[in-house]
Formats: C-alpha cells, sequence, structure tokens
C-alpha cells in the first residue's frame, strides 16, 4: 500500500507477480511444481465453532461470514473472501512457462513416492494452472485438504480447483485492490504464482500429527526446489514484459487460441 501510493511512481501500466512457496493438494500437483492462480481464496475470514461441536449435520465447523450454516448460499465475497484473477493473462503465463523444466531431486522423488495413490503427485515438478488458498493459519491434512477443496468451490460458484495454500496472497490482493479503487494500479495486471514446497496432507497410511510435526522446523520436502521454481517460472514472465515493454504497456498479453 505505501508504494502503490507513494506519488513518485506511476503503476497505472505496471504488472505485479505475487510469488511464494506453499503446501500442495496431491490430487493436483506434485513437489516442486508451480501453479498460476485463477482465484485467491481468503481461507481466514469466516465464523468458527470448535470441530468437537459442530452439528451431525455439518462437514465442517467452518461457516461463512454473514451465513448461519456450512457453504450456505448465495456465496458472499464482498468483504475480501476471493479474488479472480485475469483469467486471460494468467493462461498466457502459463503458456509462457508450462515446458519449462524444474528443478528435481532424488529427495523429493522419494517423498513423492509415499503418495502413490495420487497420481499428478508421482510426476516430476510441473507448471500448471489452479486456484490458491490464503490463509493465517497453517493447516495440514486430509480432513483440512477437503474443507480446502469445499470452501475453493463455494466461493468460485464451483469452477474453482483447490491446489496450493498460502499466507500472504489474499492481503496482498486487498491491497491492489484498493489501491485500483483508487486509481492507482490495473487489477487485470496482477498474476499470482505458487510452488510446492510440501503436500497439504499426510501420506496415505500415515498419521497427520506426525506429518505435521515432521515439518514444523521448516523441514519442507521441496523447500530448495520450489524457491527455484518461483524464480525460475517468475523470470519467465518478467523477462519477456520487459523484453517487450512498448507492446506490453499498452496491450496486456493473452494466450493464443
Amino acid at each position: 500500500m505505501a508504494l502503490g501510493l507513494d506519488s513518485r511512481f506511476d503503476f497505472s501500466k505496471a504488472y505485479w507477480i505475487v510469488a511464494g512457496i506453499g503446501g500442495g493438494d496431491p490430487n493436483d500437483v506434485s513437489l516442486g511444481s508451480a501453479v498460476w492462480a485463477e482465484h485467491v481464496i481468503d481461507g481466514d475470514l469466516a465464523y468458527e465453532i470448535d470441530a468437537r461441536q459442530i452439528p451431525p449435520s455439518w462437514s465442517t465447523g467452518f461457516v461463512p461470514l454473514r451465513r448461519g450454516t456450512p457453504y450456505e448460499l448465495p456465496a458472499d465475497d464482498s468483504h475480501g473472501e476471493s479474488y479472480t484473477l485475469n483469467r486471460s493473462l494468467a493462461e498466457w503465463a502459463f503458456s509462457l512457462t508450462k515446458n519449462l523444466p524444474l528443478g528435481d531431486s532424488e529427495k523429493i522423488a522419494k517423498a513423492r513416492a509415499r503418495f502413490a495413490a495420487f497420481p499428478q503427485a508421482l510426476r516430476p515438478p510441473f507448471v500448471t494452472l489452479g486456484d490458491d488458498m490464503s490463509s493465517s493459519t497453517f493447516w495440514h491434512g486430509s480432513k483440512m485438504e477437503d474443507w480446502a477443496n469445499a470452501w475453493t468451490r463455494y466461493y468460485t460458484g464451483g469452477k474453482g480447483n483447490y491446489m496450493v495454500t498460502a499466507m500472504e496472497d489474499s492481503g496482498s490482493m486487498q491491497s491492489l485492490t484498493f489501491l485500483a479503487s483508487a486509481g492507482r494500479v490495473d487489477l487485470q495486471r496482477v498474476l499470482v504464482l505458487r510452488t510446492i514446497s510440501n503436500f497439504d496432507r499426510e501420506p496415505p497410511g500415515g498419521g497427520v500429527a506426525e506429518s505435521l510435526q515432521s515439518m514444523v522446523a521448516g523441514n519442507y520436502s521441496a523447500y530448495m526446489e520450489s524457491l527455484n521454481a518461483a524464480y525460475v517460472v517468475g523470470d519467465r514472465v518478467v523477462r519477456d514484459i520487459i523484453e517487450h515493454w512498448p507492446e506490453r504497456e499498452v496491450h496486456i498479453p493473452a494466450a493464443q487460441p
């Protein structure tokens, strides 16, 4: 916000790439992979009751703000619960980076082998399009993963597919939205990139607590590989924008049909 409001700069044609690492859904991604987000969903803005007091008919203790039951319709995201990015720009970024080689290693190959029931999780690192769940709580486990998928579908009208966790992205999008309302930035020029440092749940047959405990010191299965992937994938897009600035300044790129 401070940068965006600084009168010394003109951000009206600027592109923004918000990049970071996060936990991935093994149904969709593998360790070290990269996800260009089409939606950013806030996982914190909600009511919550303790799991031990959830009514038998409820699937979760999380309830949307201004609603009385989980997933009550219609969904209302008017207070920053979700953000929809420029799909054509995200698709362009994906088309530009989808064939980039991403770092792999014996360590992450061994880690992903524990997820034998998940074909996508067994793949070497790759680039894809998906959705991002942003929250300040570092949640973990297959039950929470089910919630993240359902929460994403709820706020995207069934169109979204949760793939990766985040912490800062909803805050970044809120700031950029305020700046857009003030005429300082163009929200159609925003990209969000998340790379997979760990899976968001326990391996099949494993314990959730043990899986979480293995990461409490930042011991993520693909920490360095995910950092490198964020750099390699993001750098490709940044360089293209800079190299073609006379065109990119005037026209927002889109994937070719």
